[in-house]
């Protein structure tokens, strides 16, 4: 099961952005309409219904809560942030890997969550207590940045899911490829369990 679970959470992380890929993938976000046969219909959070074509083999995976102190120095990380007042990066959401999946999507470059937001994956070289939250030190291939994460900012990491979570009303992340003639298809995709919607 962690293993199988491991390979589908890759395979979303390194879908979430273009690494890799000879074009950029279609971000949806938002809530399950319906499923039907392979078909999965998304009321995305800019107030489209789109109908998504999931691959046979289709991987599901979602989240579980962590405590801000799951966070540690050496803990490899990904987190989407937007420009705090002081100008410097404030975290919207930290996703903490496992350690299996150290080095995915590694890097920093602008990210959809909401305009000019930015995601960073790396390493936590350092952590330091903040008058609210905490100040991470994340470095990456070719730089590193200091990330101030909120003491109310979700921290999740991976927990199994399948198809039979593919409710309606559930929140969906599906990283989607959009084909010429405007159709949708997705092998992989984040949906919300128990709770946890997810924040990316």
């Amino acid at each position: 099961m962690l293993k199988s679970l491991l390979a589908a959470a890759l395979s979303v992380c390194l879908a979430g952005s273009a690494w890799g890929q000879t074009a950029p993938p279609t971000r949806i976000r938002g809530t399950i309409a319906g499923l039907s046969g392979q078909t999965l219909t998304v009321n995305s959070r800019d107030g489209q219904k789109l109908d998504v074509v999931l691959a046979d083999n289709v991987t599901v995976v979602s989240l579980k809560k962590l405590e801000l102190s799951a966070i540690a120095a050496g803990s490899y990380i990904g987190t989407a942030t937007r420009m705090g007042a002081d100008g410097k990066p404030v975290a919207i959401e930290v996703l903490v890997f496992p350690e299996a999946m150290r080095g995915a999507g590694e890097g920093h470059y602008a990210w959809d969550l909401e305009p000019g937001s930015m995601m960073t994956n790396g390493n936590i070289d350092g952590v330091s207590a903040a008058p609210i939250g905490r100040e991470l030190t994340v470095s990456y291939k070719g730089g590193n940045i200091v990330v101030h994460v909120p003491a109310d900012v979700p921290v999740v990491t991976f927990a199994p899911a399948d198809k039979g979570d593919l409710k309606p009303g559930a929140p969906v992340f599906v990283v989607a490829t959009k084909a010429p003639d405007g159709h949708y298809t997705a092998a992989r995709l984040t949906v919300g369990k128990d709770g946890v919607a997810p924040p990316m």
